[in-house]
């Protein structure tokens, strides 16, 4: 055994070695190379992960939030938080995902003070460790940028350790004009150190700080923060805005090859410390951009479907399904160990650069008109051709589905808000929904003027006892959101043509029924999901959606029965069916 520990060992030194020529070819790679491993290392016999192996099935599902949605009057924000999961959605999810929960400065958690604190205002380690023994946690790596405020930040000003060296400083004679810029805030700030003034990189805002990965002894910081989060139970990092993390004067500085090669460093160590341990990638950027953090099933074991939240919502608001079906028809399956996130809301607004090449500007703008009109806020950012384009659609995602482009529809709100949903959870992925989105939580605007930030829109604080009285009164529209999602959550986890790498086939049923085909891994079960995108009813033969005779076909979704596939199917309004050749019942796992 301890023969094959040390083989396994210098294979791993010699893979991560492999990574650091990429990186640092001037550094003595050897010495660097031990220290990252000795600082995962956990002392057990290193198993290396299978490639190709699946972490996930049907019955996986993320739930977001901040560790102080919920609140309760003389107890901590994250205890609060613990119980409402445990009671409400203990059989519905599997994940956690808590947003930010360190010291910050600003950005509600992403301008991180402290990387090896709990924000004590929501709680400690013990607290997120309970939370972990209880759920798959997830937590962000907040890796490309570090509060103003930070130790490091102020070392750095005063030219000291650690911090000197670890930010990027320019000279504002080299040419940055190829640089790809997601916010309208100044590339660089001011800063005066005990050298004088320095110009260094903020991509984010003036209060959130690049740091310099092209300085080792940043990589090492942060290798030693992975291992940490990993000893308080952490099992899923979620690398936020990792697609800028490496900059070279002259490029656009994104998606650099040394960004890719960070990620494929940081899998190797990770899955060294643990082979469970998963790398999710946050990369708002258009889809083809995003699916190269794949890597050859070597970079991210997951990857945000960013480009489905504004699809899925110009479907439903145009009642028209084609840009949808286009978009599906060229996404790659995932490979065995690689799969999608698929979300319709999140903390953040709904971002449109993910729509580059899959709609048109006049498209788009139906989209930000939409919001205004929902009483939503809409963010610009400066593109190179010189004016403001729109980057992010800022608005609580129920509000912006009570209404269509044309005015119609108005009556069906609710039902337009559960068939996003309901199609979103059928998806080839991991479904995650954002802790808003189980609850129907409407626009937040008295938070908006409090804050002066867009994104506080859909950033609502619940106080514990007013959430449990809305869930408890059935006329409350958040108890019949919550009710009906985790309705459709129980019956997703029991149906293995829902895993997450099962096969899926767009169908071509029109532009109003957006329709497509999932088949489990062992093909013992097909399941047809069939959407009315539409406002009116609509009927199509059960023939052609290509139902096979001698199966017994059932909805799932309303436990509807289909003898004969001659028949038509009628769908109501923004109804949608799972239908299946197999019942809830004969269902069972891989």
């Amino acid at each position: 055994m301890q023969e094959q520990t040390q083989a396994s060992e210098h294979d791993l030194l010699r893979r991560v070695r492999e990574h650091l020529t990429v990186l640092y070819p001037d550094e003595d790679l050897d010495v660097l190379s031990e220290y990252l491993v000795t600082a995962m290392s956990t002392g057990r016999c290193v198993q290396r992960s299978i490639p190709n192996t699946s972490h996930w099935d049907q019955s996986d599902c993320v739930v977001i939030s901040y560790g102080n949605t919920i609140k309760k009057r003389n107890e901590l924000p994250l205890v609060t938080l613990r119980r409402f999961l445990n009671t409400h959605l203990k059989d519905s999810i599997s994940t956690v995902h808590i947003l930010p929960f360190f010291p910050f400065s600003s950005d509600d958690g992403f301008s991180v003070i402290d990387y090896l604190e709990v924000n004590p205002a929501i709680g400690g380690w013990s607290e997120i460790e309970d939370i972990a023994s209880d759920f798959k946690l997830m937590s962000d790596l907040v890796i490309n940028h570090v509060s103003r405020q930070s130790r490091w930040f102020e070392n750095f000003k005063r030219g000291l350790e650690p911090g000197k060296g670890y930010f990027f400083e320019v000279d504002l004679e080299e040419d940055y004009s190829a640089v790809v810029r997601p916010r309208n805030s100044p590339l660089f700030s001011s800063v005066e150190t005990v050298d004088g003034e320095r110009h260094v990189w903020c991509t984010f805002s003036n209060d959130q700080m690049d740091l310099n990965f092209r300085n080792p002894e940043v990589l090492k910081e942060f290798v030693q923060i992975v291992r940490n989060y990993l000893d308080h139970g952490v099992s899923i990092f979620r690398m936020d805005a990792v697609p800028f993390l490496w900059k070279e004067p002259g490029t656009s500085c994104i998606h650099l090859q040394q960004t890719h090669e960070i990620i494929k460093l940081f899998r190797t160590l990770i899955e060294y410390h643990s082979s469970e341990a998963l790398i999710i990638c946050e990369n708002n950027v258009p889809n083809r951009e995003n699916l190269t953090y794949f890597g050859n099933a070597n970079e991210a074991h997951i990857i945000y479907n960013f480009s489905l939240p504004p699809l899925l919502a110009y479907t439903l608001l145009a009642a028209d399904c084609r840009h949808l079906k286009t978009w599906m028809m060229s996404m790659p399956p995932a490979q065995f160990g690689t799969t999608y996130l698929n979300f319709i809301a999140s903390h953040d607004g709904i971002g449109l650069r993910p729509l580059d090449g899959l709609l048109s500007n006049e498209e788009r703008d139906k989209l930000v008109r939409r919001t205004k009109t929902a009483g939503g806020k809409v963010t610009y950012r400066r593109a190179r051709e010189g004016y403001d384009k729109p980057y992010e659609l800022n608005i609580a995602l129920f509000d912006l589905l009570q209404g269509t482009f044309d005015g119609s529809g108005k009556d069906f709100g609710y039902e337009r808000y559960i068939c996003a949903h309901t199609i979103m959870l059928a998806l080839e992925g991991i479904p995650a929904i954002y802790i808003q989105s189980f609850l129907g939580t409407r626009n937040d605007l008295a938070r908006v003027e409090r804050t002066g930030y867009n994104r506080s829109i859909n950033r609502q604080i619940w106080q514990e006892e007013d959430l449990e009285n809305e869930l408890k009164d059935s006329r409350s529209p958040h108890a019949r959101i919550f009710q009906e999602v985790t309705r459709l959550l129980a019956i997703r986890k029991k149906q293995h043509a829902f895993h997450p790498n099962a096969t899926q086939y767009t169908l071509h049923l029109g532009h109003e029924i957006f329709a497509f085909w999932r088949q489990s891994i062992n093909r013992d079960q097909s399941i047809f999901c069939v959407s009315n995108v539409t406002d009116e009813e609509k009927s199509i033969c059960l023939a052609d959606i290509n139902l096979i005779s001698i199966d017994v076909w059932q909805d799932l979704i309303s436990g509807e029965y289909y003898p004969d596939i001659g028949e038509y199917l009628k769908l109501r309004p923004y109804q949608t069916v799972w239908i299946s050749n197999k019942s809830r019942e004969e269902t069972s796992p891989i």
